[in-house]
């Protein structure tokens, strides 16, 4: 089966095409067939799509809308030029899977789209306002695109944490606030944190219920994940995306008084500070000149600059906070699991971040931590480290095939 994966954000549209079927998911033989991101849709688009590794084609077009942009990557996909194995024409794409940022406490599965799929997502857009309305244009761009003989399925983001126990996913606030507005930690993330524990235990040999580790996602955006026997147990994002890690432009955890006393200091709003804690705050606002981490990196080697310094210290400082607060949580775990643009390609972040940490039994290996590079994985701390370090690569897509043909072959076998 060719699925084709859509991940709509605010302006842009990220693509794979991955031939699985049970057989393939059972002996981890999924393909990639082609992947590729459309950015700034909605003026001049930039267009990136590649078969392999083959040359990637790259172009700008205007693209006016969510629509417009799926109808590009299934023109070219289906065109000689772009020559996918397997795909030729609109009728070699067999179902479509959607990554859906939010499902709230309805969805805490993967499931087959229909209309009462559609409502609960809309009936979820208060809680993630700038994610759900983009994945639902997705969603119905491409069913009136594919029409209804192409079967869709949506995979949440929220959906691994479901699992939290009340103690992880509750607030300290009037318990009749979750009753009637839902109010809880939900998590995100929840696909990547999810591969990373079924690539670990493939890599360990081991049972899914032995999995015992710290997933740590780093990239713009970063959450860490404590999972225990396999399911997530605790994770950092919580009602929002804002809480937990400092991040790229987010700041993570922070006294909610700040709010008020800056609406009194500065004279803001409520939606104007929460923009700043979104857009303005993390790795940009402490060092004041990008939210890259590379660039910071680079800034703090060739020009010495203290905030660039200072920022990447502190980011490392609450990674290693929550690394430390999940150990305790769960009693111990197995492996500290880095991933995330940032997490996959950054050795320079990952032996700061496992600095100091030898207090729970982690050590890195210099050497194997600096062999890492893009697309690569591996353990990074040595053999006798009693709490082992990898690298993982991370692989939403992947998951959100193998998980859109699990929804519809459950639903084909649920009907009458």
């Amino acid at each position: 089966m060719n699925i084709l994966v859509l991940n709509c954000g605010s302006s842009s549209v990220k693509f794979q095409i991955i031939a699985t079927d049970q057989t393939c998911i059972d002996n981890d033989r999924d393909r990639c067939l082609a992947h590729g991101l459309i950015e700034r849709v909605g003026s001049l688009a930039l267009i990136t799509f590649q078969v392999g590794d083959k040359p990637a084609m790259k172009e700008d077009a205007p693209l006016r809308d969510y629509r417009q942009a799926i109808e590009r990557i299934v023109r070219w996909a289906v065109s000689p030029e772009s020559g996918i194995e397997g795909v030729s024409s609109v009728a070699d794409i067999h179902a479509i899977g959607h990554r859906v940022a939010h499902g709230g406490e309805k969805f805490r599965a993967s499931t087959r789209i229909d209309e009462d799929t559609i409502a609960g997502i809309e009936d979820c857009i208060e809680l993630a306002p700038l994610h759900n309305p983009a994945n639902l244009k997705g969603i119905r761009a491409a069913r009136e695109i594919f029409g209804a003989g192409v079967p869709q399925a949506a995979v949440f983001d929220t959906a691994f944490h479901a699992s939290m126990p009340e103690t992880s996913h509750l607030y300290a606030i009037p318990y009749h606030f979750y009753r009637r507005y839902k109010i809880r930690r939900y998590g995100f993330h929840g696909t990547s944190h999810r591969y990373i524990a079924y690539r670990y235990r493939l890599m360990r040999g081991i049972a899914p219920e032995k999995v015992n580790l710290i997933s740590l996602h780093l990239g713009n955006g970063c959450s860490a994940c404590a999972v225990k026997s396999g399911a997530s147990f605790n994770t950092s994002m919580g009602f929002t995306p804002l809480e937990g890690l400092m991040m790229g432009t987010r700041s993570g955890d922070i006294d909610p008084s700040i709010i008020e006393y800056l609406a009194h200091k500065e004279g803001m709003s409520i939606s104007e500070i929460v923009s700043m804690l979104n857009k303005q705050s993390g790795l940009l606002g402490v060092s004041g000149l990008t939210s890259d981490m590379r660039e910071l990196l680079d800034e703090e080697k060739e020009n010495n600059d203290r905030r660039a310094k200072l920022a990447v210290d502190m980011f490392c400082a609450s990674v290693r906070r929550y690394i430390g607060a999940y150990y305790a949580e769960m009693g111990g775990a197995e492996a500290v699991v880095f991933t995330g643009g940032i997490g996959e390609r950054s050795a320079e972040v990952r032996r700061r971040i496992c600095k100091g940490l030898d207090c729970l039994g982690l050590a890195l290996d210099e050497k194997r931590n600096g062999a890492i590079t893009s697309g690569q994985g591996g353990m990074i701390s040595p053999d006798s480290s009693p709490l082992k370090a990898y690298v993982i690569p991370t692989n939403e897509e992947l998951l959100i095939a193998r998980d859109t043909f699990r929804a519809l072959a459950a639903a084909e076998a649920s009907r009458p």
